[in-house]
């Protein structure tokens, strides 16, 4: 179990890293490559298999399908960008349903941050033809924001959410009256 879990971490350090990498990607070319983001979704699926996370990874895939049905309106509609939508898609795979709250809220504290520091001149807000925003950035934060809260974590094994005896957790029962 010890293996799984360190396995686990490694697999989140490694998602963290490619997720640094998609930020800065977009920072600086307004990009973000489909290799990136097939990373991202096969690093998932690693994650899930290794952590235990497997059982449930349906409704991971069956919530991220359905946020990504609704944020292709606003695709469509011009008013997101293609790569902002693809890796939106796989951080909600990665937050699934159950963390889809904290990552939203991470995603709202991370773009105010990121608005702030394009009032002051510190990052570029508009790319060369004058209507990008890198967005990669504040996903990328949000998403290593919920891997650091805890939330993407190993699923527990079977039998650790069974109540302890009092023998086994190290408690010493009451002497009993006859």
């Amino acid at each position: 179990m010890l293996t799984s879990a360190v396995l686990a971490h490694t697999v989140l350090v490694i998602t963290a890293a490619v997720l640094l990498y998609a930020a800065w990607n977009d920072l600086r070319n307004y990009r973000i490559p489909n290799e990136l983001v097939a990373v991202l979704a096969g690093l998932f699926v690693v994650h899930a298999v290794v952590s235990g996370r497997w059982v449930e990874m349906h409704w991971n895939i069956a919530f991220a399908f359905l946020m990504f049905l609704i944020m292709l309106i606003f695709y469509i509609r011009k008013t997101m960008g293609g790569g902002d939508l693809k890796l939106l898609t796989v951080g909600f795979l990665w937050a699934g349903y159950a963390c889809a709250l904290p990552f939203t809220i991470f995603l709202l504290v991370f773009a105010l941050i990121h608005a702030s520091v394009v009032k002051m001149g510190i990052v570029k807000a508009i790319g060369p033809d004058g209507r990008r925003v890198p967005f990669a950035p504040t996903i990328a934060a949000a998403l290593i924001g919920i891997f650091m809260l805890g939330c993407v974590e190993q699923a527990p094994a079977p039998g650790d959410n069974a109540p302890q005896s009092p023998k086994s957790s190290g408690e010493v029962s009451p002497p009993q009256s006859r």
